[in-house]
């Protein structure tokens, strides 16, 4: 009987935590939403597939996805220089776009779960805030 009640608990504080960390990212991501109309649509467009050879796409891209500390930095700071996003040459300049931490977590989730991406965690404003500029 104990063993039943301690699994049903866990059970029930597993599912909690499950439904808590979706509803906050499903918040995150409108917030973000709202972030990438004001800040990054007007290179990445709406679609999130960019302008080829000018601004790498953000819609199942494989630099987004393997490298998510560079895009996390590359939004807080800016990015400029090469990058190679799903094979193809990039080397432009993004300016930085002064968002907070909290705005650039909101952002990137939007991002990461938008146009066939799909992220497995997160990004929270305290692992923006641990990605220094290299």
């Amino acid at each position: 009987m104990k063993l039943l009640l301690l699994t049903y608990i866990f059970s029930i504080s597993l599912l909690s935590f499950l439904l808590f960390q979706d509803k906050e990212l499903e918040e995150s991501i409108n917030r973000g939403a709202d972030i990438y109309s004001d800040f990054c649509i007007n290179c990445h467009m709406a679609n999130g597939e960019g302008v080829e050879k000018t601004f790498p796409p953000l819609a199942k891209s494989d630099f987004l996805l393997n490298k998510r500390e560079e895009s996390i930095r590359g939004v807080k700071y800016g990015q400029q220089g090469y990058i190679l996003v799903n094979g193809v040459a990039y080397n432009n300049i993004m300016p930085p776009m002064g968002l907070e931490d909290e705005e650039i977590a909101d952002v990137m989730n939007y991002i990461l779960n938008s146009w066939g991406n799909k992220s497995d965690s997160i990004v929270t404003p305290e692992e923006v805030s641990m990605n220094v500029n290299k």
